[in-house]
């Protein structure tokens, strides 16, 4: 009876084929992530793939579209971003917190700008990018009427004027239509506010 080949290769564990699967699915997300943010809006499946040195097949084994991996990008830069607007205020004062708030949002909206900007691209063709931007804004809006006093809350157009400059599409103005640097565009965001709640 002869002895099995012990220099035949022996079939991968199935703790090590899902940790690959793991770990492919991580770069794929990592390169999708890259490539967007290095200013490029609307990535190939290709072009994820050679960068996250994985074949075409393996992307749409892990995502059975380009929407669902935008999802996938989604839950990390929401995850970044909550980490960030949620940061307890140090203040006691709701002016200095409210202030507090424009910082916040400012490193928030430059984590996302290249993503929000790739997203807006395929929004049309997407349910999940519209509701999930929708959702946001949500938050964004809540989190604004906490930090007000009662007097601010009451006064409608104050608050619709507040939610407005401290919207992303406000701060993307200031950086990219006016092309202020980040303190400058914070700076020009404490003014108004500032004459907003006077």
């Amino acid at each position: 009876m002869s002895s099995p080949d012990e220099s035949a290769p022996k079939p991968e564990p199935l703790d090590g084929r899902r940790r690959r699967g793991q770990d492919n699915r991580a770069r794929i997300v990592a390169a999708m992530m890259e490539i967007i943010h290095s200013g490029q809006v609307a990535p190939s499946a290709e072009q994820v793939a050679a960068r996250a040195d994985v074949g075409l097949r393996t992307v749409f084994r892990h995502f059975q579209d380009m929407d669902s991996l935008y999802q996938e990008i989604a839950a990390v830069i929401g995850a970044k971003v909550r980490a960030i607007i949620e940061t307890p205020s140090r203040s006691e004062a709701w002016p200095d917190r409210l202030f507090e708030m424009i910082g916040r949002r400012a490193l928030a909206f430059e984590t996302i700008a290249p993503f929000k900007r790739a997203a807006d691209v395929f929004r049309h063709r997407s349910k999940f990018l519209g509701s999930d931007y929708a959702k946001m804004v949500v938050e964004l809006r809540e989190a604004l009427r906490r930090t007000l006093p009662p007097e601010i809350q009451r006064d409608g157009a104050a608050v619709e004027a507040l939610d407005m400059l401290l919207s992303f599409e406000a701060w993307s103005r200031l950086r990219r239509e006016q092309d202020l640097p980040i303190a400058r565009a914070q700076e020009v965001l404490e003014v108004a506010v500032r004459r907003v709640i006077a």
